[in-house]
C-alpha cells in the first residue's frame, strides 16, 4: 500500500507518496481542477502501483472538489485532520514550510493513524451541510445588523428600543418600522434601511430553515425523534458527519467528534475525566446541545447526568460523560437511518 498525501491549494494540488514505512517515494503538482486531478491519477497509478490511498488535509472548500473526483474513478480517500499534519511536521527532520513537505506530513499522519475516517461521497449530507452553513452565515449578518441597528434607535429614542432578542419577530419589526417611519434625519433613515434588510435575512432564514427541515425529515427520522434534537441539531449531525458509514463503529465517531473523554491517570485520580480540545467542533456543539435540553428535561439523559454527579464527578465532568453517551445514541440512530434508506433504495431499485 502506498499513501498519497496531498497539500491543496485553490490552484493547485502537491501530491507526494510514501511507503508503507513512511520513506518518500515521489513528488508531484498539478492544477487543482478535474483535469489536473485525473492527471495525478494516472502519475500515481503508473509510478507506484494501483494500490493506492489518498490522504487529505481535511480543509472541505478546498479538498471537495478533489475528493469527488477521486472517489468517481474508485479511489480510497481518508481526510487527515489539520491539527495532526502540524504535529507530524513539527517533528519531521526537514525544517521549513513547503508544499512537498506539508503534502509529505499529511502521509506520514495517515500512516500513523490507520483508523483515520474515511471520505465519502454523500450528497444527501453535503446538501444539509450546506444549507445548514449558509443558514448561519445569514443569522450571523442579521445578528451583527441588528447590533447596528439597536444603537441607532438608542440614539433616536431610547424609548424605542425592542425587547431583547425579539428583532427576529415580524411583530416586533412591524412596531419598529411604525416608529421609525415618520423620524427625521441621516439616523433615521440608516435605521429604516438596516430594519429593511433584518426583514429580508429573516424571510431568507426562515425559508432555509423550513428546506432544511423538510430533507432531515426524510434523511433522519429516527435521529429526529431523539429527545433534544430538532430540526437544525440534526441537519448538523447529518451534515458534518458527512455519511455515517464512513466511521468504523460509534468509538470511531465520538474521537471524530472530539467526545471521547480523557482519562486522568496522574496521582490519586481514579474515574476522572478531562476535555479533549480535537475533533470535529461542530459536530461536538450540536452534540452539547443535546445534552444540555437532555438535562433540563426529565428523562435518561437527565438521570445518567446526576448519577455521575453523584458517583463525585464535578459538573464539567458529568457533562462530558453524558455527551460520549450521547455520541453512542446518535451514531446507532444515524446508522439505522442510514440502513433504512439503503434499503428502501434496493426496494425501489
Amino acid at each position: 500500500m502506498v499513501v498519497v498525501g496531498a497539500d491543496v491549494h485553490k490552484r493547485t494540488h502537491t501530491f507526494v507518496a510514501v511507503d508503507e514505512a513512511g520513506r518518500e517515494l515521489g513528488h508531484k503538482t498539478f492544477d487543482a481542477d478535474s483535469a489536473g486531478h485525473r492527471k495525478a491519477v494516472a502519475w500515481a497509478r503508473e509510478r507506484f502501483g494501483t494500490e493506492l490511498l489518498w490522504a487529505i488535509e481535511d480543509c472541505r472548500h478546498l479538498s471537495a472538489r478533489l475528493e469527488r473526483d477521486l472517489l468517481t474513478v474508485g479511489q480510497q480517500v481518508v481526510r487527515v485532520p489539520p491539527k495532526m499534519m502540524a504535529e507530524q511536521r513539527r517533528t519531521a527532520r526537514t525544517r521549513g514550510k513547503s508544499d512537498p513537505i506539508d503534502a509529505l506530513a499529511v502521509a506520514r499522519a495517515a500512516l500513523r493513524e490507520p483508523d483515520l475516517p474515511i471520505a465519502s461521497h454523500d450528497e444527501q449530507s453535503r446538501e444539509l451541510k450546506l444549507l445548514v452553513d449558509r443558514r448561519d452565515d445569514l443569522v450571523k449578518h442579521r445578528t451583527a445588523t441588528i447590533n447596528r441597528l439597536l444603537w441607532r434607535v438608542h440614539e433616536l429614542d431610547p424609548a424605542w428600543a425592542p425587547k431583547a432578542t425579539s428583532l427576529d419577530l415580524a411583530k416586533h419589526q412591524q412596531i419598529l418600522a411604525d416608529r421609525l417611519a415618520g423620524a427625521p434625519g441621516i439616523v433615521a433613515e440608516l435605521a429604516r434601511d438596516e430594519l429593511a434588510d433584518i426583514v429580508d435575512l429573516t424571510v431568507r432564514i426562515n425559508q432555509l430553515q423550513r428546506r432544511i427541515a423538510g430533507l432531515v425529515e426524510q434523511a433522519a427520522p429516527t435521529l429526529l425523534a431523539m429527545p433534544g434534537v430538532g430540526a437544525l441539531t440534526a441537519a448538523k449531525l447529518v451534515g458534518e458527519a458527512a455519511g455515517i458509514s464512513r466511521f468504523k463503529s460509534e468509538a470511531a465517531f465520538a474521537r471524530h467528534a472530539g467526545i471521547a473523554p480523557i482519562p486522568v491517570w496522574s496521582g490519586n485520580t481514579k474515574g476522572r475525566v478531562r476535555l479533549t480540545r480535537s475533533g470535529n467542533r461542530q459536530l461536538n456543539a450540536a452534540i452539547h446541545r443535546i445534552a444540555v435540553t437532555q438535562i433540563r428535561l426529565d428523562g435518561l439523559g437527565r438521570a445518567y447526568y446526576e448519577k455521575k454527579k453523584a458517583e463525585g464527578m464535578s459538573t464539567p465532568e458529568a457533562l462530558r460523560c453524558l455527551k460520549r453517551r450521547l455520541a453512542r445514541v446518535v451514531f446507532n440512530r444515524m446508522t439505522a437511518d442510514h440502513a433504512a434508506a439503503t434499503t428502501a433504495l434496493a426496494q425501489a431499485a
